[in-house]
């Protein structure tokens, strides 16, 4: 346990290699800077599970300031997001696209149906990505905003990936893929987690978000910490991942929508330390989530009285359904089946109700 404390330095590292299709990299990270649209809930702050204090975790860096209030132009872009945006949920996933590499991106047939799936979310958490060419994730997101078919409109995908993590020669980097028509990335709120002792193979990928299409103030805002731990040490990185909640929460400074998501390599019984956390909630109980369809390894986990956005529906993206394939032609594809769950675009507090900001934060 003392091992365990000292871990979670949120470390803020520059020249990691943030990749934006846009060809930009990311000019400065930091944790974010927000304050909370939920009432403070009946407890007091100490006694909130997220809030507890964990001696031995260093404080973050401090915060930069968000980006200066929307302007009326950008919030009328918000507004007229096409067209899933005038919709009350996003939906939002993760999939662990086994070994992605060079490979599969050399197979039309499965870089194709790789790019059809990503399609169907509006962000998806992305782990397992295995090469050395920086252009692999900037060109499957140029073939996902390539119309699908004639006639149809391009896509508005973009993304950011973190550096090649790992302690073996086959290295590992976590990404995010966004409609970027759907939601909006705060540039300034993406970091690895700091890890000195060692404590986890590859350290969590974490970046914050807004929901677009409708009024900045009333927007749902939510953390990401995406995931995959070593499947020789399960049990003792999901303890640690415990302390990385709490240590991503308090960094956060007010944003109490903190959602874990990926590869746990462990079912929703398996939850260790992080399971033991009031009000922890994994979306995915009871269903396989592996293509051979005989294991749960991929979940989305929120705390549920902190996010009220949460709208009841998730579920496992059946790709061999979905496209009639073989086991085999899918395991091409992956070895894992994405995940996804459904938020409401607007912002509630801890009684669902929608909130409203006194001014924008972005």
């Amino acid at each position: 346990m003392q091992r365990l404390l000292p871990m979670l330095t949120l470390a803020v590292l520059g020249g990691l290699g943030w990749l934006f299709i846009r060809g930009g990299g990311l000019s400065q990270i930091a944790v974010i800077s927000t304050s909370s649209t939920k009432p403070a809930p009946a407890s007091t702050l100490d006694s909130n599970p997220w809030e507890q204090p964990n001696a031995g975790l260093a404080a973050p860096p401090k915060p930069n300031p968000f980006q200066a209030p929307t302007t009326q132009a950008t919030q009328a872009a918000d507004n007229h997001a096409t067209p899933a945006a005038a919709g009350s949920a996003i939906r939002i996933a993760s999939f662990n696209i086994q070994v992605f590499g060079n490979t599969k991106a050399n197979n039309p047939p499965v870089i194709r149906t790789l790019a059809e799936i990503i399609r169907q979310f509006d962000l998806v958490a992305i782990q397992e990505i295995r090469s050395k060419n920086d252009y692999l994730i900037p060109n499957f997101v140029r073939l996902i905003n390539q119309p699908a078919r004639p006639g149809q409109p391009a896509g508005h995908y973009d993304h950011v990936i973190g550096p090649r993590l790992g302690y073996s020669s086959s290295k590992e980097q976590y990404a995010f893929i966004f409609d970027s028509q759907r939601v909006e990335i705060d540039p300034q709120s993406v970091y690895t987690v700091g890890d000195p002792d060692g404590l986890m193979h590859r350290e969590p990928l974490v970046a914050t978000f807004r929901a677009r299409g409708v009024d900045p103030q009333r927007a749902f805002t939510f953390t990401l910490i995406n995931v995959h731990t070593d499947p020789d040490q399960v049990a003792k990185e999901i303890d640690v991942l415990a302390d990385v909640c709490r240590a991503v929460r308090r960094s956060s400074q007010g944003e109490d929508d903190i959602i874990l998501l990926g590869d746990f390599n462990a079912d929703d019984r398996q939850l260790g330390r992080l399971g033991k956390i009031p009000g922890i909630y994994p979306l995915i109980v009871g269903t396989w989530t592996n293509t051979k369809q005989n294991r749960q390894y991929d979940n989305l986990i929120i705390h549920r009285p902190s996010t009220t956005e949460y709208m009841g529906q998730c579920g496992v993206f059946d790709v061999v359904r979905r496209w009639n394939l073989t086991e085999q032609q899918a395991l091409q594809i992956s070895d894992h089946f994405p995940i996804w769950a459904e938020f409401s675009v607007y912002e509630r507090d801890y009684a669902g109700r929608i909130a409203s900001r006194q001014k924008p934060r972005w």
